[in-house]
């Protein structure tokens, strides 16, 4: 089962999020095949990023947090929390993924 990672970025750090964030994508890109989702959530009107969601495709828990802990956006400072959480998908509908 994969494990699921949600973000949540500390208060007033938008800018470290946004001088982060290419090195942040090069890396989501460089390890996806090791991802089944990703990506942010944001403010309700949608303007900025408050954290985030990745699905990552292992069975080790390890390997969810040494994932999470070599992320850019970790190493830049970004989160004021971050939980790793075993996951069961009960429904997951590609079409709408588009």
């Amino acid at each position: 089962m994969p494990y699921v990672i949600q973000t949540f970025d500390k208060p007033d750090h938008a800018h470290i999020r946004t001088a982060t964030r290419a090195v942040h994508l090069d890396y989501l890109e460089q390890h996806k095949g090791k991802l089944l989702a990703a990506g942010a959530m944001l403010h309700d009107d949608g303007s900025t990023g408050e954290g985030g969601l990745l699905i990552v495709d292992t069975e080790d828990r390890k390997i969810a947090e040494e994932f999470i802990a070599n992320d850019p956006f970790t190493k830049a400072g970004l989160f004021a929390k971050v939980t790793v959480t075993r996951w069961r998908k009960a429904y997951f509908n590609l079409r709408n993924c588009l």
